[in-house]
């Protein structure tokens, strides 16, 4: 073998070395890296920090007993939407059987609050406007006697209605319900059909004493003795595309004195 061959081979060998001497260094750095992980002796090893369950929220953040108390409210609410829904549809449906023998339930519930006046599939709205108006005659506190202007008696209500954040239906509807029921009970004369009539005249009279009494008829320490009511009833004017022709002029409808009621 020459000496170039022994050099060769020399270089082999060293190159070798170096090539098996990497894997060697690998794997030292492994086994330091695996030692470094480990944990000290005598200590527990650390626990794998876990990711926290979200907060709930919403109904499932409530407690069985307020669950069960919101279930229980959500079915009173809804049972009390279809019994009013149902109720309303019979009021303002035609004249049918279930209607008719519900009749008496269904008017309890409708009146005065959710009263309507037009009928399903058959809708009348009103065409005219009435204002009840009322004046009075009687004596002052000095003993002196007057007899005061008429007061608008509806416009004195409708005043009291606006800006309200809760309008009352029953202030909203009495007034103009006394009169309707007063005109459907007398004849073109004045004269009362029956006991109704009666009633309704007495009931219209005592509604506008009291009306006239809050306002402050006459004065302080006044006393009413008779009661004047009529009403005013102006046509409400047709839309421009309808054609129709109407007028629009007031007409009057008043009643005899009566005796104050209270």
């Amino acid at each position: 073998m020459s000496a170039d061959d022994g050099t060769a081979d020399d270089a082999i060998g060293d190159d070798g070395a170096a090539a098996d001497g990497a894997p060697a260094a690998d794997g030292q750095d492994s086994r330091d890296t695996d030692r470094a992980r480990a944990p000290a002796p005598g200590t527990a090893p650390s626990a794998v920090p876990e990711t926290a369950p979200a907060p709930s929220a919403g109904l499932a953040a409530l407690s069985l007993p307020f669950r069960l108390l919101g279930a229980l409210a959500l079915a009173v609410v809804l049972v009390l939407t279809g019994l009013h829904l149902s109720f309303l549809f019979l009021h303002v449906a035609p004249a049918n059987t279930v209607g008719t023998q519900r009749a008496k339930a269904v008017n309890a519930w409708i009146y005065p609050e959710f009263e309507q006046n037009w009928k399903l599939f058959a809708p009348n709205p009103i065409q005219q406007n009435t204002a009840v108006q009322a004046r009075a005659s009687g004596l002052r506190a000095d003993g002196t006697s007057f007899m005061t202007g008429w007061y608008d008696l509806s416009a004195r209500d409708g005043a009291a209605l606006h800006g309200a954040l809760l309008p009352s239906h029953t202030r909203q509807n009495v007034l103009r319900r006394a009169w309707d029921l007063y005109a459907s009970s007398h004849d073109n004369d004045g004269a009362p059909l029956g006991n109704r009539g009666e009633l309704s005249a007495a009931y219209l009279t005592r509604l506008a004493t009291q009306r006239l009494e809050r306002a402050g008829a006459g004065g302080p320490g006044a006393e009413l003795t008779r009661i004047r009511v009529r009403a005013r009833i102006t046509p409400v004017p047709p839309p421009p595309w309808s054609g129709e022709k109407l007028g629009t002029r007031p007409a009057y409808r008043t009643l005899d004195w009566s005796e104050a009621h209270r």
